[in-house]
């Protein structure tokens, strides 16, 4: 299902002026944390073109700080491509390496005792929230263990052989996904913050969920064939085939549709965001700081959205 139809984005798409630069620094973290472990080869590697999703999905923030999304959008696929095999069928062992992964986040564990994947992901969180509040280091923190802790249920749930209900594939989709990390990042490689009143105000917080949520329902269409043959088992589009009794093919049609509509939500709340700014009473930094978030999550969707469809990760080689 890797050839499914784009969707249809009113936001235009957009390329950082960094790109080269962050892909020649990308490289060389790489090799200084051995391609975190990870058994796949350069060629395999240059072929999902990681510096083209930062590049697009972060478009106007500066060389440092595209540098640092790139390597973070490295970290997540070699971190989950790990448990693709027999890893992936192991629960407790899948804990022990996320708890080891958590440990990060409070300092716990000695440099010299971490694997490759651990040392580069300490390296990540220093760079991540340097120079950020002790409140945003807090919510990141959150999400970050967020991620990590919801792989031992994914690993279950592949033993068990059967897809969740909705419910359940909403609650774990949206743990493995990392979005939140991902989205905590626009703040973060824009060096602003967004004031609470708006952070967490209905609207903002809608266009989050969509903007979290819309990749996920498109990743699914497409990584299908390759999650299928491994077992995975958290796929809208298993879910929505077993629900209407369709095809296959119907099935991941409902899916796309269903992500537009998405868009089309997302679109509207956009567009209510002036009035939503002047019901708040946001000061003049506080609507802009706002603005310049919201802006960074139409970004970063049409960025994914626009990698997703070129990148060679979800086809056959």
């Amino acid at each position: 299902m890797s050839d499914a139809p784009a969707l249809e984005l009113p936001f235009p798409s957009r390329l950082s002026p960094h790109r080269a630069d962050a892909e020649a620094r990308h490289r060389r973290w790489l090799d200084a944390h051995a391609m975190l472990g990870s058994r796949l080869g350069a060629a395999g590697y240059t072929r999902w073109d990681v510096p083209g999703l930062a590049s697009l999905s972060y478009p106007d923030c500066e060389p440092d700080e595209l540098a640092l999304a790139t390597d973070l959008m490295g970290f997540y696929f070699l971190f989950d491509d790990q448990f693709d095999g027999p890893l992936g069928r192991r629960p407790a062992q899948v804990a022990a390496i996320c708890d080891e992964l958590t440990g990060v986040l409070q300092g716990r564990h000695p440099s010299h005792l971490l694997s490759p994947c651990t040392r580069a992901f300490e390296d990540l969180w220093q760079r991540i929230t340097d120079g950020m509040s002790d409140r945003w280091r807090a919510r990141a923190a959150y999400n970050w263990e967020w991620y990590f802790a919801s792989h031992p249920a994914e690993a279950a749930g592949r033993l068990g052989g059967q897809p969740p209900d909705r419910e359940g594939y909403l609650i774990l989709r949206r743990g493995t996904a990392a979005m939140e990390t991902v989205l905590d990042m626009v703040e973060r490689v824009g060096r602003f913050e967004v004031a609470p009143a708006a952070f967490h105000c209905p609207q903002l917080r809608q266009l989050r969920q969509l903007a979290a949520d819309i990749p996920s329902l498109t990743n699914d269409v497409r990584s299908y064939p390759q999650e299928a043959s491994r077992g995975d088992v958290n796929n809208l589009v298993m879910i929505v085939q077993r629900e209407r009794g369709c095809t296959l093919q119907e099935a991941g049609s409902a899916v796309l549709a269903e992500a537009q509509q998405m868009v089309r939500r997302f679109t509207q709340l956009t567009d209510e965001l002036p009035r939503t700014y002047r019901e708040l009473e946001l000061r003049l930094d506080e609507r802009q700081t706002a603005q310049r978030y919201a802006d960074g999550l139409s970004a970063w969707l049409t960025g994914y959205l626009d990698w997703e469809m070129s990148t060679g990760r979800y086809r056959a080689a």
